[in-house]
């Protein structure tokens, strides 16, 4: 099976509670499908959902209608309307998600926050912290901060440790939001090749870059949201 993402007929609306009740459509009827190996870009201008997407893919938004199958453990799991136990699997195992804020536990440090994820699949302490060790250093993450939460880093240096938490696992599914975007560009170049590695073993990725070189870098094909598709497209 090559086919790692299936979404069919894809609907967001919200509902914006302090004016009634109103439902504000966001996205309307998205169909796509990506196979092992590619780099998938969605392209849209700003306001027109492409976060709003790559969270239905990653079921931290429900979707109005359709469904979004990922597949997981020899079959297709809809994420959308699997229980809550079934979506926890599939992002343990199968789909990885860099959003462009990192979420920290306060006095956890750089380099646990970097190995938990191989430690909670049964990697020893020394190997999983060996590979976190790893992409800091690849990812020019200064050896005097691993040891430090990364609450009070920049922007770039927490985005930097985002990436390598996620990067750290040979994950099927990628969805990328904007990970390049605050990042200098020796460290724009060193996660454009983490992420064409990932895809070269045969994950199947999904972003979103506003850069148009990170996107030619990347992009094996562009997926565009249609005005039709964005409800509520806005002029970027």
């Amino acid at each position: 099976m090559s086919r790692r993402i299936e979404v069919s007929a894809l609907s967001k609306d919200f509902t914006l509670h302090l004016q009634g009740g109103l439902q504000m459509p966001i996205l309307s009827n998205i169909d796509m499908q990506v196979d092992a190996g590619e780099c998938v870009v969605i392209h849209a201008p700003s306001g027109a959902g492409k976060s709003t997407l790559l969270r239905c893919l990653y079921a931290n938004y429900r979707a109005s209608s359709g469904s979004v199958n990922i597949w997981h453990d020899g079959a297709w799991v809809d994420v959308q309307s699997a229980i809550a136990q079934q979506v926890l699997a599939v992002r343990h195992a199968t789909m990885g998600f860099v959003t462009q804020f990192l979420r920290v536990i306060p006095r956890i440090s750089t380099l646990d926050l970097v190995a938990e994820p191989l430690i909670s699949r049964g990697v020893d302490q020394q190997s999983a912290n060996e590979q976190a060790q790893e992409l800091l250093s690849r990812l020019r993450i200064p050896k005097r901060l691993w040891q430090i939460p990364p609450a009070t880093f920049s922007g770039g240096e927490q985005q930097r440790v985002n990436i390598a938490r996620t990067m750290i696992v040979d994950y099927p599914v990628l969805l990328l939001d904007e990970p390049t975007a605050s990042l200098d560009e020796a460290n724009r170049d060193t996660v454009i090749e983490m992420i064409n590695a990932a895809r070269e073993r045969g994950a199947a990725v999904v972003g979103i870059f506003h850069d148009e070189a990170v996107r030619q870098a990347l992009a094996s094909r562009i997926f565009s949201i249609t005005p039709a598709q964005a409800v509520t497209l806005v002029a970027a």
